[in-house]
């Protein structure tokens, strides 16, 4: 069987492409900290899914830790590496600047430092749509410039995509960073939109809709994404030549990719979306654009398709009645929320 290393296995996507990789038969180690970002028993419970499945090793702890990568590259040999691992959240980058330094810095670091010492086949790193900053040309294509991050998280996340192009310079590393847009799905993050949207709904509270409602997002179901991150595995860069609106370095083995699906959705839209899959009216609490945040997004996917010949297709209207089922039956609402939509 083949190996991978998934840094953040027990985060929402590592979960996801933790259990496709492991249907296909895959052997995958696991690194995650569980950290109290957000709640981590939502993290255990992710995990518990994935140690229950044969193929699959968890090994604790943060990839800023000094020598774990190290040490768990040499044991293992993955042929394969893909770092979700990090400190997520444009608006805790302002409050708690320094847990981004020491996840995304130093953790991207280690990270790189391991593959140095014992070069796998493949790595691929996670980015985000963030980077393309006060961007307002769109959609976003891989090769536009992304100089102006609007937050501390983005700009880590932008010199992650350098410190890696580097690597693949000096080291003849094979470095693919795919960049996210707006990710949503069961097992979700509780501090995304999608949690914090059905959360209130079905308790009756207001929600917050910032930019007075007028923002878009590439939304982009989980599936999707971590299908296309499965499908890029395959797509080694410097083992082809570049493909039309390639974002493949001159330099180096390196490419940057969107992940997206490609149709912006306005936010009214989105609340629309989860009040007919709970079946409630939200309350709507209008409010104004948030520090760090950016109207909107939308990713251009014409280099996935090339690569890989696969495009994102999830239908919004599906993907939130998905995740909203596994949301009340998670946090034990179903009931509760038909009663109310009932009444």
């Amino acid at each position: 069987m083949p190996t991978a290393l998934v840094t953040g296995s027990a985060g929402f996507i590592g979960f996801h492409l933790c259990r496709l990789l492991l249907d296909e038969g895959w052997r995958v180690i696991g690194v995650d900290n569980h950290n109290d970002y957000y709640d981590p028993a939502l993290k255990a419970a992710r995990e518990a899914q994935l140690t229950a499945r044969p193929g699959f090793r968890a090994i604790r702890g943060g990839v800023e830790d000094q020598g774990l990568l190290t040490a768990t590259f040499a044991e293992e040999a993955p042929e394969i590496v893909i770092h979700l691992a990090a400190q997520a959240g444009v608006r805790y980058s302002i409050e708690n600047p320094r847990a981004y330094v020491q996840a995304n810095l130093l953790g991207t670091f280690e990270l790189l430092e391991a593959a140095r010492a014992h070069p796998p086949r493949h790595m691929l790193l996670a980015s985000t749509s963030s980077v393309f900053g006060a961007n307002t040309e769109m959609p976003y294509r891989e090769t536009d410039k992304a100089d102006t991050p609007m937050s501390f998280y983005a700009a880590t996340k932008k010199s992650n995509e350098a410190m890696a192009h580097s690597y693949a310079n000096l080291f003849g590393l094979p470095i693919t960073m795919f960049r996210f847009f707006t990710v949503y799905g069961p097992w979700g993050r509780p501090d995304m939109a999608p949690a914090l949207f059905t959360d209130a709904i079905t308790e009756g509270r207001p929600i917050r809709v910032f930019n007075n409602g007028d923002m878009k997002r590439d939304f982009t179901y989980v599936t999707d994404l971590v299908r296309a991150i499965r499908l890029l595995v395959d797509a080694v860069p410097g083992t082809a030549p570049a493909v039309q609106g390639d974002s493949l370095s001159p330099v180096a083995p390196y490419r940057v990719v969107n992940i997206g699906n490609g149709q912006p959705v306005q936010l009214m839209d989105f609340i629309a979306a989860i009040e007919r899959a709970t079946g409630l009216e939200a309350i709507r609490r209008f409010e104004p654009m948030q520090p760090g945040d950016v109207p909107a997004t939308w990713a251009d996917t014409a280099l996935l398709q090339q690569l890989t010949g696969y495009k994102p297709q999830t239908r919004l209207e599906d993907g939130i009645a998905a995740y909203v089922d596994w949301f009340l039956g998670y946090h034990g609402r179903g009931a509760a929320a038909q009663v109310k939509a009932a009444g």
